[in-house]
């Protein structure tokens, strides 16, 4: 079992930036895939940013050049720096975790994960 909890959504400006933290707990030492995803009132859940455990990256296109995902496997946390934020980033931002084993799952998709944590709201006025 993994038990995952983000903190530091918030309210800013467009051109503002934010740091997403996704604390884990439970076997951690199982998972295999780590990823930001968001949703947005009236849409599906978007893939935003995925990390290996071997630190391989990858980005949605809306989100690339701007935000990073990083890992700090000794104290079980995921983040995502955001920078330049617009108005389309807000959203509820999950993090989630995969414990299976990889097989090639695509990094930005929500079916390759099986844990997931309750949300957290980023809100971007312009």
């Amino acid at each position: 079992q993994v038990q995952l909890v983000e903190s530091g959504g918030g309210s800013v400006q467009a051109g503002g930036s934010l740091r997403l933290s996704c604390a884990g707990s439970g076997s951690m030492y199982s998972t295999v895939y780590m990823g930001w995803f968001r949703q947005a009132p009236g849409k599906g859940r978007e893939g935003v940013a995925g990390i290996t455990r071997d630190g391989g990256t990858g980005y949605s296109e809306s989100v690339k050049g701007r935000f990073t995902i990083s890992q700090d496997k000794a104290k079980n946390i995921l983040y995502l720096q955001m920078n330049s934020l617009k108005p389309e980033d807000s959203a509820m931002y999950y993090c989630a975790a995969r414990t299976r084993p990889a097989f090639s799952s695509p990094l930005l998709s929500e079916s390759s994960y099986n844990y997931w944590g309750q949300g957290t709201q980023v809100t971007v006025s312009s």
